[in-house]
């Protein structure tokens, strides 16, 4: 794709250059603050945000989505390898490139092979509910770290149990400030500067400010050496297959809800251009992406949509503005590493924190209850499972995608079949809801608004049933076809023993606005016979004269 990019002189390219430098300013601080969420040296942040960014720019179709470290997948990377291996540990990090290797190479598979389809099986509520438990599971996982509490999160509970005994509560009080003050500068700067990278500044702050106040000196956590310099080429070994069959579940859930990233801002870019998604060259760029980060040593990327918002409103108009976000990550390596050495780690928490905030929208749920109970129950149970199972977050994501694809069948398996009747406005409509009459004394009249496939036969041929049952005396049978736009070998099936059933008992079968595919397939299978007791129209109006004749 990057063959068809405009050239370097074009007049867009120093618009590209300044979004492309705006979110390398935020890139920086949020790598290392991911990669502590991730469990990985906090420097493969930044080699995630370089080589991985600009293979993605260059082999996905959409050029203005910010590729590298992103919340959700680092929780998931971090949760997924809890018991297998020590956060930062040389083991953590190969299980970690692993995941990348594997999760890539499941999204280059399906964008060679044009299986993009297949991300549609998360659903928006699902994705809604795994992302709203997520978000609640990385502002837990941050708060220790942003109050500076002795231990890990999952001290937390006795720690608590403690201090409503009376003992004191762990907390570092100098920590807490520089983090606490950090979310709030970097929330107020969202709200008055939007576009400004306020993360950047704030890192630069608490750095400068934690050096003169000699916080590491005092036992405070900072970042500490990180080294200069580009990433090394990583080859993994390979693990046992006790240990990799263990991490293909998250591999896959990686693969499916980090693209789910990616399409919620690519989406947003095609729209902009009025140009269609190419969905499959997007899994090639971000596969690409995840597996040129196994072997630069660090965690699967994804897509950030803070980030490429960002990006798309600082007027990037193609993939140059992600060169010069990788240029500045570069220079960023090789000459900006030890500035990061006394930054608070509480600030890097506070990042994260600011980062997620707005992804926490509890109104999501009641927004979903309007429009389908059932979607939202779906969205909620992926909620709960998802909070209730960590670390093993898939659990939610799979009991979600379950019952979508339950909720899915229930209608096809219970098409919409309804008897018609003619509105006063001329138009065909549902007769009971309406109240409208009969077409004809002894005319049932029905329109199926389905496919006539496996799924949907029994429910027409049913429908007829229990009229002819009900209501011995009709001689017609109208169905109206034009909602039915495929029919295979099991409708085919249902159609011909409808219409014998019908013939049998004298019955006319009237059929209107059959479509020519299906109509195609009828007739190959010499279900459309020319009888008296078969009759086909075009067009509904022919149908209903037809009919008024009779």
């Amino acid at each position: 794709p990057f063959l068809g990019w405009p050239s370097p002189a074009h007049r867009f390219i120093k618009q590209d250059i300044f979004a492309g430098l705006t979110v390398g300013l935020i890139v920086l601080p949020q790598g290392v603050a991911y990669a502590a969420l991730a469990g990985m040296p906090l420097v493969t942040g930044i080699y995630a945000s370089l080589l991985p960014a600009l293979v993605a720019v260059l082999w996905g179709a959409s050029t203005r989505v910010s590729v590298g470290p992103a919340a959700l997948t680092c929780l998931l990377v971090s949760s997924s390898l809890q018991g297998l291996a020590e956060p930062g540990s040389a083991q953590w990090v190969l299980l970690a490139v692993w995941l990348a290797l594997l999760s890539g190479g499941v999204q280059l598979l399906m964008g060679l092979g044009r299986f993009g389809w297949l991300l549609n099986l998360v659903t928006s509520p699902v994705l809604t509910g795994f992302t709203q438990a997520a978000v609640l599971l990385i502002l837990a996982s941050q708060l220790p770290t942003l109050l500076g509490l002795e231990g890990s999160f999952a001290a937390l509970p006795s720690q608590t149990v403690q201090a409503l005994r009376g003992g004191p509560l762990p907390i570092d009080i100098h920590a807490a400030a520089f983090g606490i003050g950090s979310v709030a500068l970097m929330l107020l700067g969202k709200r008055l500067w939007p576009n400004f990278p306020m993360a950047i500044l704030v890192v630069a702050v608490t750095a400068a400010a934690s050096a003169w106040l000699g916080f590491e000196r005092e036992g405070g956590a900072v970042v500490g050496a990180l080294p200069v310099g580009l990433p090394s080429f990583y080859w993994p070994q390979l693990p046992t297959p006790q240990t990799l069959s263990a991490l293909v579940m998250p591999a896959l859930i990686i693969a499916l809800i980090s693209f789910m990233e990616t399409a919620a801002s690519a989406k947003v870019e095609n729209e902009k251009d009025n140009k269609r998604w190419n969905d499959n060259q997007d899994l090639i760029g971000q596969g690409l992406a995840k597996i040129t980060s196994a072997f630069s040593g660090t965690f699967p990327t994804s897509t950030s949509f803070s980030r490429s918002a960002i990006l798309m409103h600082a007027g990037a108009r193609t993939g140059w503005a992600t060169v010069a976000s990788a240029a500045l990550v570069l220079v960023a390596l090789v000459t900006l590493m030890p500035a990061l050495h006394p930054v608070p780690k509480s600030v890097l928490a506070a990042v994260v924190i600011a980062a997620v905030l707005g992804l926490l929208k509890p109104g999501e749920f009641i927004r979903l209850w309007r429009i389908s109970p059932v979607e939202a129950i779906t969205s909620a149970v992926t909620f709960v499972l998802t909070l209730v199972t960590a670390p093993s977050l898939y659990w939610g994501v799979l009991a979600g995608m379950l019952m979508s694809l339950a909720h899915f069948l229930h209608h096809r398996l219970h098409p919409r079949i309804i008897e018609v009747g003619i509105h006063p406005d001329g138009s065909l409509r549902d007769r009971h809801l309406w109240k409208l009459p009969l077409i004809g004394p002894d005319v049932y009249a029905l329109r199926m608004d389905a496919e006539l496939d496996f799924a949907s036969s029994s429910g027409l041929a049913n429908a007829i049933g229990q009229q002819l049952n009900a209501q011995p005396g009709t001689r017609h049978v109208c169905l109206f076809a034009q909602p039915i736009n495929r029919i295979d070998v099991t409708g085919v099936e249902a159609f011909t023993q409808i219409r014998s059933s019908l013939a049998s008992r004298g019955i006319t079968l009237h059929i209107s606005g059959i479509k020519l595919p299906v109509e195609h397939i009828l007739r190959r299978a010499n279900a459309l016979p020319d009888e008296a007791l078969l009759r086909l129209y075009r067009t509904d109006a022919e149908a209903l004269t037809a009919l008024r004749t009779l």
